[in-house]
């Protein structure tokens, strides 16, 4: 491909290459660099990609594109955002497959996960589409699961993706869209169909510094998108639809809305009630147990109407799909009359969270299962262990992957959190047997949480990683193994 055709849409302030010449390949690491390559020089986070300028050009790169001018002869593009010409170049690399597919995208704290796996179950059932997903546990071309690193990839990353999914024939992608993505215009580009924005609660102020400026990212998703769909119970959402620069469906599971949840049901195994939309309500029920799976089936509802989807095709799929593994997952207690929740929550916040969702609907009592991880920010184990003590009946102290570090030490520091209030308490370092003795003293109407492992099926002892699956387990001990 020529260099002209790669800046496609890009302002530069500078040329000074040949716009006619053949570029072999798009690349924003210096030690990946191959001979007649461009190198896109950026500021990371631990490096300034301009001090690698000189090695990717040792190594045969024929252009470099910078936000500053090289000190080192050769062909070079200046541009006032190199992270901005890295997507739009990557996407020209790649013949800009996003436009050639619908591409839905979540953005928000907590939600967009299980929302994806959700809206990408309805539309290979509704449409008979072949659907990409694009997420934090893995990427997936239909069924074909791919590995991932981040919740959304670089930008030459991303368009690569896409470029696989476009070819493996997918019509649909649905990604999860984070902040840092939108801030460092990872996902510049790519043409959003639709934009769903599912809640706002404290994260990432490591990198955006503030609530306002975290919100400020997020609201970046509306003014890339066709369709914006947005949760009017977060109190971001009057800034968010302030901000928006598309047409809003809004929902709510608290008042009126354009799509609102009415008579709502919180089971143990699952969610029910009416979705009203447009003067018509239709039941929805959702395998999932807790409130929050209220808002997100609202969530993907909202979007599939955006996509053509009726509400009523909508909640037939919704009824019939499974929850994300690990995300508060049911497992299954044939003849038990308690109830098993695994769930990857393994820090104070989604650890909180899960709680009192369980509290939500259980009709006995609450059984918290958990540990901390070893070589981690040793300051949140009292917190979780007053968290646990505070929101549970029982607790159970376990180990998580202790990594390096000692089991019953981690374990101490738990108790110096639950041992805050009166909550009954046991510790058992080994994981195997905490979860069977959970199942042994649980009673009828009991929900036991197993939280910290969720979709791990791997317990991190010392530098080894051993096989458990706390499914299997489960399963197990219900056979009498």
């Amino acid at each position: 491909m020529k260099l002209k055709d790669l800046l496609r849409g890009l302002t530069p302030l500078e040329v000074h290459a040949d716009l006619e010449q053949e570029i072999t390949g798009v690349c924003y690491d210096s030690r990946q660099v191959q001979p007649g390559n461009l190198f896109v020089a950026i500021a990371g986070f631990a490096a300034d990609g301009h001090r690698f300028i000189p090695m990717a050009q040792e190594k045969g790169a024929a252009v470099v594109f910078c936000q500053t001018r090289p000190q080192t002869p050769g062909c070079y593009v200046l541009l006032p955002d190199t992270r901005e010409a890295l997507a739009l170049a990557s996407a020209n690399w790649f013949g800009r497959p996003a436009e050639k597919m619908t591409i839905i995208g979540f953005t928000g704290t907590n939600g967009k996960t299980t929302s994806t796996y959700l809206l990408k179950h309805i539309l290979e059932r509704t449409l008979g589409a072949k659907v990409g997903l694009v997420g934090t546990i893995q990427n997936m071309i239909g069924d074909q699961v791919l590995h991932t690193e981040r919740t959304t990839p670089e930008s030459y990353d991303l368009q690569a993706l896409f470029r696989q999914m476009l070819d493996a024939g997918c019509t649909h992608v649905i990604m999860e869209v984070s902040s840092h993505a939108l801030a460092l215009h990872r996902v510049a580009t790519i043409p959003f169909e639709t934009g769903i924005f599912t809640n706002l609660t404290q994260d990432h102020l490591d990198f955006h510094k503030t609530m306002e400026e975290y919100r400020r990212a997020k609201s970046m998703l509306f003014s890339m998108s066709r369709y914006g769909v947005i949760n009017l119970d977060d109190p971001a959402a009057e800034q968010m639809l302030a901000e928006a620069k598309c047409p809003v469906l809004t929902y709510s599971a608290a008042g009126p809305a354009d799509l609102s949840a009415r008579e709502i049901e919180l089971h143990p195994h699952q969610i029910a009630f009416r979705a009203e939309y447009q003067g018509r309500q239709v039941p929805v029920t959702l395998g999932i147990p807790g409130k929050f799976s209220v808002y997100n089936a609202l969530s993907v509802l909202g979007a599939a109407l955006t996509l053509g989807v009726s509400l009523d095709d909508a909640a037939d799929a919704l009824a019939t799909a499974q929850g994300v593994k690990g995300r508060a997952e049911v497992v299954p207690t044939p003849g038990k009359d308690y109830t098993v929740l695994i769930d990857y929550s393994h820090t104070p916040d989604s650890l909180e969270n899960i709680l009192n969702t369980v509290r939500e609907f259980c009709r006995g009592r609450v059984i918290a299962v958990f540990g901390c991880g070893g070589d981690r920010d040793p300051i949140k184990r009292p917190i979780m262990g007053e968290i646990a003590a505070r929101l549970a009946d029982v607790v159970v102290v376990t180990s998580d992957n202790p990594r390096t570090e000692d089991p019953m030490k981690i374990i101490d520091q738990i108790l110096e959190g639950v041992r805050q209030l009166d909550t009954p308490c046991t510790v058992i370092e080994n994981r195997r047997q905490a979860i069977r003795w959970a199942m042994d003293n649980a009673g009828a109407g009991d929900v036991i949480v197993l939280a910290g492992k969720g979709h791990e099926t791997y317990q991190e002892i010392g530098h080894e990683k051993f096989h458990l699956d706390e499914r299997e387990e489960v399963a197990a001990h219900l056979m009498g193994n």
